[in-house]
């Protein structure tokens, strides 16, 4: 891809990190797994250069350790073993077509990953991905450039609709849609699906439903010619080249105008909204089926971290956290319980994932804004303070629980504060 292409969105113009090749994508998630695991052990607190215990003689990927120094010589606090919660797109493999590629990570990679599953993908100016449906919820944002996309209700009305960069759309398991590629340069986005172990590879395109009917049916079916059914694609398309759709409007008007148009709005636009909460720290912009009624399986949080912030300790009681980093460089702690803790760093076009109801926060550790989405299987987002809750807590109770006096609790901020400023 060329660096015209390579920028990444919401990044106030931070360019995607460029990710080191490491040869198979299972062995690196294995390695940087069990990074933490060898690496915690040693007994002192420090990370000086110097320090014996965590040094390492042996052979070493300097590239992907230097991206990943928490994981490497995590903190002291870390402990046990919580599974995978790290993996990038970077690592994946890409399917190039003529007008495009796609790539995914799912359970596949990430294997604790059950509920969401995503897929990065990038249409040239005019290109389509082809006329499909799936067994799965697609949400998606748009990461970069333009697009159409269409999607048809089961009475036949059509919804069209022009997107652009932090840019919403929703489509329904079963749902038959299009995207398709909108001048100067296409386009670029996530797709996030309501089942783990989705592939984008499986799905249900129309140039495989006309090639694998017998002529005969499809000539009582739809009345065309031997002539026509000859032309029908034999293959799939999956994503193809094309040329520029006539204007919305027109494209509206082409298919019956107010007549047949759906009544459901299948976009939302999240990039232009103003922020749910804004702090010094950032901006925090929540999408879920409150504003985004059509979305009633994915629940979203689009999070900008300023330098030295932090996403405050917090946790989600009605699902798991499927997120994808858009910008910067951030480190999490997740902790689990029996004393378990995993720190690990996140950069641009990674994957991270925590479990159920565990405890976590994010901290931005770079010079630049941290972007990332918080994404989850529900139609409600939800989480819990940390400092809300000690806050709430009669005083005696709190002392008790964490040996700190009554002036030592006042220090601690009693409201919900999703973003802490450094």
């Amino acid at each position: 891809m060329n660096d015209q292409n390579d920028k990444r969105p919401f990044a106030d113009g931070v360019s995607r990190r460029s990710f080191v090749s490491v040869g198979s994508a299972a062995l690196a998630t294995a390695a940087l797994s069990g990074l933490a695991a060898n690496a915690q052990q040693r007994e002192d607190t420090t990370r000086a250069e110097g320090d014996h215990s965590s040094s390492d003689p042996g052979p070493e990927n300097k590239l992907l350790l230097g991206l990943n120094p928490n994981s490497n010589t995590p903190p002291p606090t870390d402990h046990g073993d919580i599974g995978p919660i790290w993996y990038s797109f970077d690592l994946a493999r890409k399917r190039v077509e003529e007008g495009g590629w796609t790539h995914q990570v799912t359970q596949r990679e990430l294997p604790p990953s059950r509920d969401l599953a995503g897929v990065n993908m990038r249409l040239t100016s005019g290109s389509f991905r082809e006329l499909h449906w799936h067994t799965a919820d697609e949400w998606a944002i748009m990461e970069y450039g333009n697009a159409r996309v269409t999607v048809m209700n089961p009475d036949g009305t059509m919804f069209i609709d022009d997107v652009s960069e932090g840019d919403l759309w929703f489509f329904p398991a079963g749902y038959p849609h299009s995207i398709q590629g909108l001048g100067p340069d296409g386009c670029q986005f996530l797709l996030v699906f309501d089942q783990g172990m989705f592939s984008e590879d499986n799905t249900f395109l129309i140039s495989e439903f006309v090639a694998h009917v017998p002529p005969e049916v499809l000539k009582k079916n739809s009345r065309l010619s031997s002539s026509d059914i000859a032309k029908l694609p034999k293959e799939q398309l999956y994503i193809f080249s094309a040329s520029l759709p006539r204007s919305l409007a027109a494209d509206r008007a082409a298919i019956g105008g107010s007549s047949i148009a759906a009544p459901q709005q299948y976009t939302f636009k999240m990039g232009s909204m103003p922020p749910t909460v804004q702090s010094a720290g950032g901006e925090v912009r929540i999408v879920d089926s409150s504003n985004f009624p059509v979305s009633t399986s994915v629940a979203a949080a689009l999070v900008k971290l300023k330098p030295g912030a932090m996403r405050e300790l917090h946790w989600h009681p009605n699902a798991a956290e499927w997120q994808f980093w858009l910008a910067g460089k951030a480190r999490m702690t997740i902790v689990m319980p029996e004393g378990r803790a995993r720190t690990m760093d996140f950069n641009a076009n990674d994957v991270g994932y925590v479990p159920p109801v565990a405890g976590h926060y994010i901290e931005n550790i770079g010079n630049t804004d941290v972007v990332f989405l918080e994404m989850f299987k529900s139609p409600h987002f939800v989480d819990f303070s940390l400092n809300n809750w000690i806050g709430r807590m009669p005083p005696e109770m709190a002392a008790a629980h964490l040996n700190l006096d009554e002036s030592a609790l006042k220090k601690i901020p009693r409201e919900k504060q999703p973003i802490i400023a450094g």
